[in-house]
């Protein structure tokens, strides 16, 4: 019993494996696993009937369901937490300035782990603290995954009134789209006095194992700590660092 009770395990866990490539019907899975086709459909509809797998009414088809979803998302955050605070001491060891990890909440980007310096005046983002999305260099790093269309329905309001920050911040739906083509090329972003006079920021985007952006990284300073001198090696640092938090979360390499 104990043994059939292993089998049927594995069973599942080479099905997961294989869709987790992409939908496939009920022959294709058994060819692809290699068993019969009446268990791997006994095992189909168990993890169906669990939520685990989906099946197309049409096409007949399975894919990965929303609990395994869930669990995956699930996991994901909770390595990002724990990997995240040594990549971030590693980065304000480099930089010498405070550094951030941030996340994409609603239509805003909220700060969950932060790395502090001993200096005394620091920028004063703390921890759940929500900026904007268009006026930070984190908040448009966290838009570099989503395809036009989503972003400008993260940005748009509810009116006709200009998007938050300064003059130096882009400040409409166009303009945000425009700075952020050449930013997604760059890979990074750096937003000098958009947000408020004073600070300076730069952030890179944070990838999973899916090549989705999770998470940016980013370091702000006060303008006269660095000038536009000091700032690529920041962004070298910054961008070195998000690499290694996303390899760390099983990301394929340097983002694009």
């Amino acid at each position: 019993m104990v043994s059939e009770n292993l089998s049927s395990v594995r069973r599942a866990l080479d099905v997961l494996r294989v869709l987790g490539q992409g939908p496939l019907g009920v022959q294709e899975v058994a060819e692809a696993v290699g068993r019969e086709k009446t268990q791997v459909s006994r095992t189909l509809k168990v993890l169906a009937e669990e939520g685990f797998l989906e099946r197309d009414p049409r096409s007949l088809r399975y894919g990965i369901g929303r609990q395994l979803l869930a669990l995956a998302a699930s996991a994901g955050e909770d390595r990002m937490h724990r990997e995240a605070p040594a990549v971030l001491r590693e980065l304000v060891h480099q930089v010498g300035e405070p550094a951030y990890l941030t996340v994409l909440s609603g239509h805003g980007a909220v700060t969950v782990l932060t790395e502090r310096t001993s200096r005394g005046l620091q920028a004063h983002e703390w921890v759940g603290r929500t900026t904007p999305l268009n006026c930070t260099a984190s908040g448009r790093a966290l838009l570099f995954g989503l395809p036009d269309e989503q972003a400008e329905a993260l940005l748009a309001t509810t009116d006709d009134a200009r998007l938050p920050g300064t003059e130096a911040a882009p400040r409409d739906v166009p303009a945000v789209l425009e700075r952020l083509r050449t930013e997604r090329a760059r890979g990074h972003a750096v937003a000098v006095e958009e947000m408020e006079p004073g600070l300076i920021a730069v952030a890179a985007p944070v990838r999973d194992h899916r090549g989705d952006v999770v998470a940016a990284l980013n370091v702000s300073a006060p303008v006269f700590r660095l000038p536009p001198g000091a700032v690529p090696k920041v962004v070298e640092a910054v961008v070195a660092a998000s690499n290694r938090l996303s390899a760390r979360l099983g990301g394929n390499g340097p983002a694009t």
